[in-house]
């Protein structure tokens, strides 16, 4: 058996022995590089761009400003959850008239080197006229506040509704109501290698540009269209990429620019962008207000449950569309059975880098919401917090449940599993009952500690389609190619071992290629934890029509029936007489005199997404004195359907509650009044280290496989960010029970804790 076991990643031994190949490691001959010019301002008219003085000095190649750009080129589109309305608020690669953010590209720079083209960057005399920058969404959404794009009419640039039963008349009903002000900080993925390409144009103009990921057929479908080129005139290559989690691999300004350089000057050009430019540049995400109305009754029972949100998409509507608002909507009800439900959300344009997806969008932040209401309602009544959850649950025997809301073109529906069994076992795990009397003796002893509770339901498997073909090779390996990228997620393990389970061969001989558009002819890519799910079926499926092409040979061969034949351990077996009948090798090769093609493709369309769902639960001690958070446990159940890989899943928990810890605790794009983003360097946007990570006991569950494809699979890239937030609040929150304090909103910052500590003391 392949499928199921916890064996090492393939991608592994090349990249720890230093043998990875990444964008900054390839160098091709007559070589020159980019640098991009942005703008120092979150919002001004353009009036003037002087490159004279720039253009003068030696090894200057190129300059290229917004009106150099083809007088007809389109905006770069949007890939998910577009929207005509939104189309007026698209990015073009360089700004013309106006810059909206601190960051946006105004010119392009092509020397021999970096240092030259940074050189003649500081010759290039732009005139601005500053105008006042938009950087709060209220402010925004004011009559008087300047429109950043007018042809909207707005800067609630678009509006979404959803309605589920009457809200109005459940709350008429209800004992019980509240009102909180929630909000989640601006933060982003932050990957240890940042976004670069290289493109090369050969003499018959002929495009190669190394460096994208992620969605690289997408890219390339973009790529042809703004340049007005065939496809079949590019070629598009993932190298290896140190990092992803969203924001990685969109088509970004650079992508374009870069590309069409190349073929201007018709010379190799790189640009890697330094760490100043990501955090400027690159997609950032997360910000969001929600004002929350709840009502319940004195069972803990919510009976309605309306909410307002305020999602701050910066200066321009990138590639995402509004993906994360759509998510944050339809996933925000979460395990819980609510009959009543009302979202509103405004997506504000502001003058900050533009946004998009981050591990777990719109999920991280829902999630914090719902989570802190639940231990919010338990406080108001009194009640233990996971009582409170416990009785909103959906049961086992309401699956296939419907939430009522609609995400990504589809009404969300959960097609299985058991919310009350997870709760229960996560519960028992801590040692919940007896956390109480353990909790008063440590507060005997002088210590604050506290133990909070989170629970989750995930989106996995997002369609429509995906593609594999699967080869014999000549030398008995199999040649798996695939539509999705590589980020890091070990799609080459987990697709080699769903190969390997039907070809009856060891997973180390299973060739996976990707993200070359000259070798796989089409794919969607590795985003919305999808890989497995799409890619992995579409893989089973092509190695099960090319395992039955080989048996039929066999069949034909042996004069057997095929039903009674298998291949396992690299051998055609007689399945009734439990007996090999001849190597496979054997017969591939009297395959191949046939002239039999030993190929298959397969594409496997996908028209609902799967639910994993889980808990987190953390255990805090707390200094009083410096407001110092330390976990002492953390626990993370996840009911992923099947796991091909348990060693796979539980890496990608382990790194994804680093991420949701930073999110929780540390990470923040803050921004000042004028628009100037002051935490643009690791000095001030901090990143959670090995010293702040908790040792993790990871419990990975396959309680409610998926009926939606054929492996049982729900995907496992984002469940170990997504509840960290609301875990550590409502651990915090439990640890201060006693003090005034009501986290609502994210960094959880020791400042807080320790306020909260000094005015409780002195009520005392």
């Amino acid at each position: 058996m392949s499928i199921g076991t916890s064996v090492k990643r393939i991608e592994d031994p090349r990249l720890i022995t230093g043998n990875g190949r990444y964008v900054g490691d390839i160098n091709l001959p007559d070589q020159c590089e980019a640098f991009i010019l942005r703008s120092p301002h979150a919002h001004a008219v353009i009036l003037d761009i002087d490159t004279e003085k720039a253009k003068q000095l030696p090894d200057v190649l190129m300059i290229m400003t917004g009106r150099d750009l083809p007088e007809d080129l389109q905006p770069i589109p949007m890939r998910l959850a577009p929207n005509e309305a939104l189309s007026k608020a698209l990015q073009y690669p360089l700004a013309t008239d106006k810059v909206r953010y601190v960051g946006e590209p105004v010119a392009l720079i092509i020397a021999a080197t970096r240092y030259i083209a940074e050189d003649a960057a500081d010759l290039i005399d732009v005139a601005y006229e500053p105008l006042p920058p938009i950087t709060d969404v209220q402010k925004a959404i004011q009559p008087e506040t300047d429109l950043l794009h007018p042809d909207i009419g707005s800067n609630d640039v678009f509006v979404i509704h959803s309605v589920k039963g009457s809200v109005d008349d459940e709350l008429a009903k209800c004992p019980f109501i509240i009102q909180e002000e929630l909000s989640v900080q601006r933060h982003s993925g932050i990957p240890l290698e940042t976004r670069g390409l290289l493109a090369v144009a050969d003499e018959n103009q002929r495009l190669t540009v190394y460096g994208p990921t992620k969605v690289v057929h997408f890219n390339h479908q973009i790529l042809a269209t703004l340049l007005k080129k065939k496809k079949e005139d590019i070629r598009l290559v993932e190298t290896d990429v140190g990092g992803g989690f969203g924001p990685r691999g969109e088509f970004y300004p650079e992508d374009y620019l870069i590309p069409y350089a190349a073929l201007k000057i018709g010379k190799p050009i790189k640009w890697v962008e330094d760490r100043l430019e990501h955090m400027k540049a690159t997609n950032h995400s997360r910000e969001q207000k929600h004002y929350i109305t709840v009502g319940f009754n004195g069972n803990g029972r919510i009976l309605a449950l309306r909410d307002e949100i305020y999602v701050d998409t910066g200066a321009y509507i990138r590639t995402h569309g509004v993906t994360v608002p759509v998510l944050t909507q339809g996933m925000l009800p979460g395990p819980y059975d609510i009959d009543a439900l009302e979202f509103t959300t405004h997506v504000v344009a502001t003058n900050k880098t533009p946004t998009g997806t981050y591990r777990g969008p719109g999920r991280f932040e829902g999630t914090f919401v719902r989570e802190r209401v639940m231990d919010i309602v338990a406080r108001k009544l009194k009640m233990d917090a996971t009582e409170v959850r416990k009785v909103n649950l959906i049961q086992p025997e309401q699956m296939p449940y419907s939430n009522g809301i609609s995400a990504l073109g589809q009404v969300v529906e959960y097609d299985s599993g058991n919310y009350p069994l997870l709760l229960e076992n996560a519960r028992l795990k801590m040692n919940w009952k007896e956390f109480a009397e353990r909790k008063a003796e440590a507060e005997a002893q002088g210590k604050l500690i506290g133990l909070g509770f989170a629970m989750f339901v995930e989106k996995s498997g997002l369609g429509p389609w995906e593609f594999c073909e699967v080869s014999f090779l000549e030398n008995g390996e199999v040649l798996c190619k695939t539509g999705l990228a590589d980020v890091g997620q070990g799609v080459k393990t987990t697709l080699a071992q769903i190969c390997a389970q039907q070809l009856g061969i060891p997973y180390s001989k299973v060739k996976v290629l990707h993200g070359d558009t000259d070798e796989v002819e089409k794919g969607n890519g590795s985003f919305a934890t999808r890989g497995t799910v799409v890619g992995g079926s579409a893989a089973w499926y092509a190695a099960e029509a090319l395992k039955k092409k080989v048996l039929s040979a066999a069949s034909e061969q042996f004069q057997l029936p095929q039903e009674e034949l298998d291949i396992q351990n690299e051998a055609i077996i007689w399945v009734a007489k439990e007996q090999p009948i001849c190597p496979l090798a054997s017969l591939l090769e009297s395959c191949r005199k046939q002239e039999i093609d030993l190929s298959e493709k397969y594409t496997f369309s996908i028209d609902h997404m799967s639910y994993p769902y889980g808990i987190h639960a953390a255990e805090v001690e707390i200094d009083a004195d410096t407001g110092k958070v330390k976990m002492e446990k953390y626990y993370i159940a996840y009911d992923v359907g099947r796991a091909i890989n348990p060693l796979l899943v539980h890496g990608q928990l382990v790194g994804g509650m680093a991420q949701g810890l930073g999110g929780a605790m540390y990470e923040e794009l803050r921004y000042d009044d004028m628009g100037q983003l002051i935490t643009g360097t690791f000095m001030d946007y901090l990143i959670p280290s090995s010293m702040e990570m908790p040792e993790i006991d990871i419990e990975i569950l396959e309680n409610s496989p998926s009926p939606l494809n054929p492996l049982g699979v729900k995907g496992a890239g984002e469940g170990g960010t997504v509840a960290v937030a609301p875990a550590v609040a409502n651990a915090i929150m439990n640890a201060l029970e006693k003090y005034p304090i009501n986290i609502t909103s994210l960094p959880i910052r020791p400042e807080i804790i320790r306020e909260a500590i000094k005015k409780g003391t002195a009520i005392k």
